[in-house]
């Protein structure tokens, strides 16, 4: 539902008030973090951490295994955050998928198999 004019002017007239009232919450209030670069961000580091892993796992051959050993754990960790995170960005879309939001095609009545066959069939569709 859109705004009116005389709406969209008030709402102007209120964002600049609040810009000129506490900038710093304003700017807060407009920050480009989204759920998806955060998302991205945090698969990055798990991929620097998983470097940092696979790194003490070979230097830990030459020194001590102990340090193999958390080289390892640490490469695990950050594959598991970085799958994870990875699994939480939708590509190709910017909102919710339908079954977060709670809009489930018409499967939802079905048996087992038949919700199955529908992610099945909604996957082949979408090309995942």
């Amino acid at each position: 539902m859109a705004l009116s004019d005389e709406e969209q002017k008030l709402l102007e007239q209120m964002e600049a008030a609040l810009a000129a009232e506490d900038p710093k919450l304003a700017h807060t209030l407009r920050g480009t973090k989204t759920p998806r670069t955060l998302q991205r961000k945090r698969a990055a580091i798990a991929g620097l951490a998983f470097v940092a892993g696979c790194a003490m796992l070979v230097a830990g051959m030459r020194a001590h295994w102990a340090i193999s050993v958390v080289g390892f754990v640490i490469m695990l960790a950050s594959t598991v955050i970085a799958v994870t995170a990875y699994r939480r960005v939708e590509p190709n879309q910017a909102g919710p998928s339908k079954v977060q939001a709670g809009q489930r095609t018409g499967a939802s009545d079905g048996s087992f198999m038949d919700k199955i066959e529908e992610r099945w069939r909604r996957r082949q569709d979408e090309g995942l």
